[in-house]
């Protein structure tokens, strides 16, 4: 255990450390008690920004003023992200200071007053951003500062730039790379996991690093973990893609682009729609990837996250003006969003529908299928001289001959063995209070219910949806199953559905 100079508590801002075990996500935060030495010899108060420091280690965190109850004389903790990235043990001595000035907050001050930010200045801020300089205070100012229209073109360009710079960029051993990325906004649309064996079982290369739900019920590295391990190294996704041409891992082991990770734990929450920063966040990973070729599916649906054409024709010429300025080629599908794919929202449920299709199952969601062989068939297009005729009849019959199934089946045992996806142990139908016509169903309510049955924590928690837009239904008859792991859950679930059902039946006239 490294200790620091003096050696003892009564050492200038010298704590001694207790686990208290609080989880705060990826915020670094430090807890001293009110009456604390180093608090009052250096007037920290509640959500200063301090150093700390351990041996050769330090970090900036964020200072929570606790009771003496939770700490005695002379000791402090940390939350747990802060706890692991220094290294701590029990009783350690850390010391508490003030930090260095931040240069790179007059470029954000700039920002805010909507000033154009170059390259350089982007630079700066990201810097701090990944050394973890910024507290939660300012990644919402600089979320805030980029909302709306607030960056241009240049901008944008200039803040992907700075992003992929920011991190790890992989790099791979043949000319073209794919990588198929969504906007989001759509619950159930989990196509990744079709779209990247057909396009492997090919011959192409597409290494995919996923991302985990933040706000939705189930992200593409949540799906696939019911499935298969996800969190591999760079090395071992290397030797995954080395062997069978394609993964889909976490993309949170491989560090790429991390700033973006950082933004997004703030920019979600806060629900803001900014263009520039939503097309930085995609390409930056994407090229840290080492893509060089990308496919974008954009739902648009008046309740996905893309609500008109005319704002996806704007989403999509940026995206292929940043890419191409970036040097990959980036190429966007337009989808349809008015409804939720398949049948599954949550973890385990989405992998069942993945696992339906991919096994050609009678009955296995059709919507699915067809969505996924679509983008399949614009992946392999990127090909040299491949016509977009040829690729959907390749696509289909990879898929029909189960040669996709194969590579999947592949892929997973590269990444550690394929299981089968866990089963809720409750469930609960909700009925409809009428006999009619789905006319609508209202994505964000349905992923809000899946959430609060406990997806994406719960893996096998969520919604199994048994109607369609367009599709008759019975009074009483079930319009979605709620999957449950815990009874509160349950019940919260089918509380706010009873409310909220989230579709709407027209009554027959």
């Amino acid at each position: 255990m490294t200790q620091v100079e003096g050696d003892t508590p009564g050492a200038r801002g010298a704590l001694r450390l207790r686990r208290l075990g609080i989880d705060t996500y990826q915020e670094a935060v430090v807890y001293m008690t009110r009456d604390c030495h180093v608090c009052r010899a250096e007037g920290f108060v509640a959500q200063s920004r301090v150093q700390v420091t351990l041996g050769t280690h330090h970090l900036i965190a964020t200072v929570n003023v606790v009771s003496e109850s939770l700490l005695g004389h002379g000791e402090a903790s940390l939350s747990d992200s802060a706890w692991r990235a220094l290294g701590a043990e029990d009783g350690a001595l850390i010391q508490v200071s003030h930090p260095e000035p931040l240069e790179s907050l007059s470029v954000l001050r700039s920002k805010v007053y909507n000033q154009r930010v170059e390259l350089e200045g982007w630079r700066e801020i990201l810097a701090d951003v990944v050394e973890g300089h910024y507290s939660e205070l300012h990644l919402a100012a600089l979320v805030t500062a980029c909302a709306g229209d607030r960056l241009d073109l240049a901008e944008t360009i200039a803040l992907t730039q700075a992003m992929v710079e920011g991190g790890e960029r992989l790099q791979w051993p043949c000319a073209q790379v794919v990588d198929k990325h969504s906007v989001g906004g759509l619950p159930g649309n989990r196509t990744t996991l079709i779209v990247v064996p057909i396009v492997a079982a090919a011959g192409l290369t597409i290494p995919k690093t996923s991302s985990r739900a933040i706000t939705s019920p189930a992200g593409t590295a949540d799906t696939m973990e019911t499935l298969a391990p996800v969190d591999l190294t760079v090395e071992d996704m290397r030797r995954v893609v080395e062997r069978e041409g394609g993964c889909i891992v976490w993309g949170g082991n491989v560090r790429l682009s991390p700033a973006d990770d950082l933004l997004i734990r703030v920019e979600r929450p806060l629900d803001f729609d900014s263009e520039g920063q939503m097309v930085a966040s995609v390409l930056s990973k994407k090229i840290a990837a080492g893509a060089t070729h990308i496919l974008i599916d954009c739902p648009v649906g008046p309740t996905a996250k893309v609500r008109s054409g005319v704002t996806a024709q704007k989403l999509s010429e940026r995206l292929e003006a940043v890419a191409q300025a970036l040097g990959v080629y980036a190429r966007v599908h337009v989808s349809d969003g008015s409804q939720p794919v398949g049948r599954g929202i949550g973890p385990a449920l989405e992998a069942r529908d993945v696992m339906a299709v991919l096994r050609c199952d009678v009955g296995a969601p059709l919507d699915l299928r067809e969505r996924s062989l679509a983008l399949a068939a614009e992946a392999l297009q990127f090909a040299p001289g491949a016509k977009l005729a040829d690729c959907r009849e390749m696509a289909r019959q990879l898929l029909d001959s189960g040669a996709a199934l194969r590579k999947f089946e592949a892929i997973c045992r590269a990444q550690g063995g394929l299981r089968e996806p866990p089963r809720a142990l409750l469930t609960r139908a909700m009925n409809a209070d009428r006999a009619g016509t789905c006319v609508a169903i209202d994505n964000r309510h349905i992923a809000r219910i899946a959430k609060l049955s406990g997806a994406p924590r719960a893996p096998s928690a969520g919604l199994e949806l048994h109607v369609r837009v367009g599709q008759r239904v019975e009074s009483q008859s079930p319009l979605y199953t709620i999957h449950a792991e815990a009874p509160g859950e349950l019940e919260y679930a089918a509380g706010y559905a009873a409310q909220h059902s989230g579709i709407v039946i027209a009554e027959d006239r």
